[in-house]
C-alpha cells in the first residue's frame, strides 16, 4: 500500500465518521447518561488502588496492623467493585440502545432511499451488491460502532484518570509513562492507514460473494439444466479465494496493533517499576503501598491503549462498511416530482422526437415519433434489442427521454407525478413477481382496499379461479418466494388477474401470455379484449398471431420505426413484417 492511497483513505473515514455523528443527535440523552455512569465506573476503579495501597500500607509492621480499618477498607473494595459492575451494565444496555438504533436508522433510510432511486442505479448494480451494503456492511458497522461506544470513552477517561492520579502520587514517573506511552498511539494510528483500504476492498469483494451467491440460487435449476455446476464453482472459488486472501491480509496488518502496543506498554512498566522501586529503597518520597498503587494504575493506564488501538482497528472495517451504505443513501435520487394534479380521462399518448440511450457511445431510439389515440390497440414488434421494452421503460418513466417528450392526454409525462402516472397504467411484464403471502394478497397487490368478491371476479376474468380453488386453502394459500410451488404459467395467471383487478386507463403488455399454454391463451385473449375495450393498449409480442386484430402494428429495428399500418396492410407491402411473420408461419404465405 502506497502513501499516496493511504492518505485519501484516512480523509474518506473521518468524513464518514462524522456522518455516523450526526445520527447521534437523536441519542444525545442516552449519550449524556452514558458518560456519566463512565466516569463513575473510571472514578470507582482508579479509586480501587488507592484503598488496596492504604490497606497495604496498614498491613505493615509488626504490632501495627490496624484490623478494624483494614476491614473499612475492604468493605470499601467491595462496595466499589459491585458498584461498578452495575454501572457497567447499564453502560452497556444504553451503548446497545444507541448503537443499534442507529444501525436501525440508516438502514431505514438506506432502503428508503432505495424507493427513490432511479432504475438506472439498479440496473447498474448487482443485486446482491445492494443487499450486501442493506444486511452485511450495517451488520459490520453495527459490531465495530458497538466496541466503539463501550471501550473507547471508557479508555479515553481511564486514561485521563489515571494520569491525574499517578501525577497526585509521584510526578517524576509519571513523566515517563506520558514521554514513553504515546509510541504506542503513533503505532495504532500508523496501521489504521494501512488497514483502512484493506477492509474496504474486502467488504466489496464481499458483496461481489453475496451477488454470486444469489445468482446462483435464484436460477438454480437454470444451472443444473446447462451443467454449470463446476464453472459456477470455480467461479465462487475464484471469488472466495480473493476474499480470503485480502481478509487475511486486513486481518494481519491489523493484527500487529495489539502485540505493538503491548510491547511498549510493557516498556512502560518495566521502567516505572524500576524508577518507583529506586524511589522507594532510596526515601523518594514514596512507600511501599504507594508503589503498589502506582503500578496499578500504570498497568490501568496502559491497557486502554490495547483497547483503544483494537477499537481502532475495528472502526476501520466499521467506517469502510459504512462508507457502502453511505454512498447508497448519497447516491443521486430520481428527479424531483411535479405538483401533483388531476389527469384527464384522455388516454392518449404521443411520442414527439424522443432520443434515448442508456449510454452515450451507444444509440439506441432517435428522432422517434407516434401518436396513439384514446382507446387505440398498438402493437410492437420487433427483433431483440430493437428497442420495444424501452419504449415501454420511458412510457412508465422508470427512464426519461434525453431529447423529445412524451405526450399522455396532450401533457408531459415529465409534469406529471410518476406515481399519478403509474396509477394510469396496468403493467403485465414476462417476467413474473409474486411476494410471500397469500394469493389473495398477491392479486390484490395494486388494489388493497379490493373486496373479496372483486378478487376473485378478476381471477375469473383470467381463467386463474379454477386452479386457486384446487388448492389447499383457496385463495389464503401462502405462496413462497416468488411463487413457491406454482408453475410459471400459473404466477402469470395471477399477474394478469392482479392488473384486471387494477382496471388502468392504459394496458402494457409485454410478452404477458409467454409462459401460458395456447388453449388457456386464447381464453385470456378474449379477456384482454374485454378489458381493452375504451381503453388505449401497447401489446409487445413475439408471436405475431396474438397481434393481427391490434388497430396499429409498429414494426421497430435498431430503435425506429420501420413499418406500420394493420396486420393485412403490413403483408401486403411484403416487407421487414411480411419477412418476420413468414418466419413463424412459412405456410401461410404460399
Amino acid at each position: 500500500m502506497t502513501k499516496n492511497s493511504a492518505k485519501p483513505s484516512v480523509k474518506t473515514s473521518a468524513s464518514v465518521f462524522f456522518k455516523v455523528m450526526k445520527y447521534l443527535k437523536k441519542y444525545r440523552l442516552l449519550f449524556v447518561i452514558s458518560l456519566i455512569f463512565t466516569v463513575g465506573v473510571v472514578a470507582l476503579t482508579l479509586y480501587v488502588p488507592i484503598l488496596i495501597g492504604n490497606t497495604i500500607d496498614l498491613a505493615i509492621g509488626k504490632d501495627n496492623v490496624d484490623i478494624s480499618a483494614i476491614l473499612k477498607k475492604l468493605t470499601a473494595i467491595g462496595i466499589c467493585v459491585l458498584s461498578t459492575a452495575v454501572l457497567q451494565w447499564l453502560i452497556n444496555v444504553l451503548n446497545n440502545r444507541m448503537v443499534y438504533g442507529i444501525v436501525r436508522n440508516i438502514r431505514h433510510e438506506a432502503f428508503s432511499k432505495l424507493q427513490r432511486l432511479p432504475v438506472s442505479f439498479v440496473d447498474a448494480h448487482r443485486s446482491g451488491d445492494i443487499v450486501s451494503r442493506l444486511i452485511s456492511d450495517a451488520d459490520q458497522f453495527s459490531d465495530g460502532l458497538l466496541m466503539g461506544f463501550t471501550q473507547f470513552f471508557n479508555g479515553i477517561m481511564t486514561i485521563i484518570g489515571t494520569l491525574l492520579f499517578m501525577c497526585s502520587i509521584s510526578l517524576p514517573i509519571s513523566l515517563i509513562v506520558i514521554v514513553v506511552t504515546p509510541l504506542s498511539l503513533f503505532v495504532a494510528a500508523f496501521i489504521a492507514k494501512k488497514t483502512y483500504s484493506m477492509f474496504k476492498l474486502q467488504s466489496e469483494i464481499r458483496s461481489e460473494h453475496t451477488s454470486l451467491i444469489d445468482e446462483m440460487i435464484g436460477e438454480h435449476k437454470t444451472v443444473l439444466a446447462f451443467g454449470y455446476e463446476e464453472k459456477s464453482q470455480e467461479a465462487f472459488d475464484e471469488i472466495n479465494g480473493r476474499l480470503s486472501k485480502i481478509s487475511l491480509k486486513a486481518i494481519f496488518f491489523s493484527s500487529t496493533t495489539n502485540p505493538a502496543t503491548r510491547f511498549v506498554n510493557s516498556l512502560v512498566y518495566a521502567l516505572v517499576a524500576l524508577g518507583g522501586a529506586l524511589l522507594c529503597v532510596y526515601g523518594g518520597g514514596i512507600t511501599v503501598g504507594k508503589l503498589s498503587s502506582f503500578l496499578s494504575y500504570a498497568t490501568q493506564y496502559t491497557k486502554p491503549f490495547n483497547e483503544i488501538s483494537g477499537v481502532v482497528t475495528e472502526l476501520q472495517n466499521a467506517l469502510a462498511c459504512a462508507e457502502r451504505v453511505f454512498r447508497l443513501i448519497e447516491a443521486p435520487s430520481e428527479s424531483p416530482d411535479a405538483p401533483d394534479t388531476e389527469l384527464c380521462d384522455d388516454a392518449s399518448v404521443e411520442f414527439k422526437s424522443i432520443s434515448f440511450s442508456y449510454s452515450e457511445d451507444k444509440p439506441l431510439i432517435e428522432n422517434f415519433s407516434f401518436s396513439a389515440k384514446h382507446g387505440q390497440h398498438i402493437a410492437i414488434v420487433g427483433p431483440t434489442g430493437c428497442g420495444k421494452t424501452t419504449l415501454i421503460n420511458l412510457l412508465m418513466r422508470f427512464y426519461d427521454v434525453k431529447e423529445g417528450a412524451i405526450l399522455l392526454g396532450g401533457r408531459d409525462i415529465r409534469d406529471i407525478p410518476r406515481q399519478t402516472l403509474r396509477q394510469k397504467y396496468g403493467m403485465v411484464l414476462q417476467d413474473t413477481w409474486l411476494y410471500e403471502g397469500t394469493i389473495l394478497e398477491n392479486i390484490a397487490f395494486g388494489n388493497p382496499n379490493a373486496s373479496y368478491d372483486e378478487i376473485v371476479s378478476a381471477a375469473k376474468s383470467a381463467h386463474a379461479h379454477s386452479f386457486i380453488k384446487k388448492l389447499p386453502e383457496g385463495y389464503h394459500t401462502k405462496l413462497g418466494e416468488s411463487g413457491g410451488s406454482l408453475s410459471q404459467g400459473q404466477k402469470q395467471l395471477l399477474c394478469i388477474a392482479r392488473i384486471m383487478l387494477c382496471n388502468p386507463d392504459i394496458l402494457i403488455l409485454d410478452e404477458a401470455t409467454s409462459s401460458i399454454d395456447t388453449r388457456t391463451e386464447m381464453r385470456i385473449q378474449k379477456a384482454f379484449k374485454t378489458l381493452m375495450k375504451g381503453r388505449t393498449a401497447f401489446v409487445i409480442a413475439h408471436r405475431l398471431s396474438t397481434i393481427q386484430s391490434s388497430d396499429v402494428i409498429l414494426v421497430m429495428n435498431d430503435g425506429n420505426i420501420v413499418e406500420q399500418g394493420t396486420h393485412e396492410q403490413l403483408i401486403a407491402q411484403n416487407g421487414f413484417y411480411c419477412h418476420l411473420y413468414n418466419s413463424q408461419f412459412p405456410d401461410s404465405l404460399k
